[in-house]
């Protein structure tokens, strides 16, 4: 059967990228989320809003569960973030507040760019 070109590029691109550019993808796709959660709330979009933080929960779920909790301090703060992110997300969408949402796109912007450096610099980095 044939499928969206876009999606089989997507599900390729997942089945192939290392470990390291598999989590610079969730970021992105958390981040992307997160600013459109934003134009959702602006435009009373609330239904848009409430799943697009979802998705992005769901994302941050992700991340925290595939954590390495044996490499030490790093894996157990990155794991503090995380449900911190989830809980401020989570008073977001109960009240869809644009603030709680940038607090997360702002730690998640940090985050990303420190993965960035790591795994752009080192391409067999093994993710905490």
């Amino acid at each position: 059967m044939i499928t969206n070109p876009y999606d089989h590029y997507k599900r390729m691109q997942v089945e192939t990228s290392s470990q390291g550019r598999l989590i610079i993808m969730l970021y992105d796709g958390a981040l992307k989320n997160l600013r459109n959660v934003q134009v959702c709330i602006a435009r009373k979009d609330i239904n848009g809003a409430h799943n697009l933080l979802i998705k992005t929960q769901d994302i941050i779920k992700e991340l925290n569960t595939t954590l390495n909790m044996n490499a030490g301090e790093i894996a157990q703060n990155l794991r503090k973030l995380y449900v911190y992110m989830i809980k401020r997300l989570v008073e977001a969408n109960v009240t869809k507040d644009t603030e709680k949402v940038g607090e997360v796109i702002e730690l998640l912007s940090t985050l990303k760019e420190g993965w960035d450096s790591i795994i752009l610099k080192n391409k067999t980095v093994t993710a905490p």
